[in-house]
């Protein structure tokens, strides 16, 4: 084969479906950054302006103050907190018992695990709605703490299961022959061990619960507890829609998630792999 010919092939093989999946990935993320530094007069006018110019950041400041962006921001972060800590300790105690110890119905309890993932959540609303009612929790952030934790809980179990597989059994045992109970040598020997694990997992579910829309819409009906998916719906006004703090707004949004991204990928990727050859 000659080079010309190796060199065609790969590029035709290699590089161009990777620029046209990076091309349809990235262009929205640039569009609406695009369109969040223009000036209000310039989307109208000049809609397929690749720069803007002049770029301006009064669009930034009025979805943060005007139309309340730092109330939701700061509701998404409660939420997604308080959901991180609440799926982390469950599914650390429930992922342990799955992964060290051997009962009736394991086998069983793991396939529930996994068919909870192919119901659909619009399956979910009513039901979840009724309990809520009945227990004076709609519009309260706590009604969408509690249902994400239900609905993050089963996938992520799975996959802190598979990380505390990968713990060598001998490090705990080691540890309760020196002395420890059993929870200090989760506490002091598996914790250290299994903080990449707790990472990815952590990660994961704040993603989740940061960028859910439809239980926080059904749910929460008072705009000082809006999270910034609703917060960017009722953006769209009835007659007119401001395309620059719309944007902005996203944008706002979007900047948590790709921080916490590109610092824990390497976590999430050994987390995959942990859940897909272990459990």
């Amino acid at each position: 084969m000659s080079k010309l010919r190796f060199v065609g092939e790969r590029t035709l093989t290699l590089y161009v479906p990777l620029c046209v999946c990076t091309l349809f990935i990235l262009f929205p993320i640039y569009w609406t950054l695009s369109t969040s530094l223009k000036r209000e007069t310039d989307i109208y006018t000049a809609p397929f302006k690749l720069l803007p110019s002049p770029a301006t950041f009064s669009n930034f400041a009025f979805a943060w103050e005007s139309v309340g962006f730092s109330t939701f921001f700061k509701n998404s972060i409660i939420v997604a907190s308080a959901t991180v800590v609440c799926v982390l300790v469950i599914s650390l105690l429930s992922g342990y018992a799955l992964s060290r110890f051997s009962f009736k119905g394991k086998a069983a309890f793991m396939i529930l695990l996994l068919c909870t993932q192919f119901i659909p959540a619009a399956m979910l609303i009513i039901p979840l709605f009724l309990i809520f009612k009945s227990m004076s929790l709609i519009s309260s952030p706590l009604s969408l703490v509690i249902t994400y934790t239900t609905i993050q809980l089963p996938f992520n179990t799975i996959l802190m299961s598979g990380f505390i597989a990968n713990v060598p059994i001998q490090l705990e045992e080691a540890a309760m022959i020196d002395g420890c109970s059993r929870f200090k040598s989760i506490l002091y020997v598996v914790l250290p061990v299994l903080m990449p694990g707790i990472i990815a997992v952590g990660a994961f579910t704040f993603i989740g619960a940061w960028n859910e829309f439809l239980f926080a819409l059904m749910f929460i009906s008072n705009n000082a507890h809006f999270t910034i998916p609703v917060g960017l719906s009722f953006m769209q006004g009835e007659y007119k829609i401001n395309y620059g703090a719309s944007a902005a707004g996203s944008m706002i949004a979007l900047l948590p998630t790709v921080l916490l991204f590109s610092y824990v990928q390497k976590y999430l990727v050994q987390g995959m792999s942990a859940g897909a050859v272990k459990g």
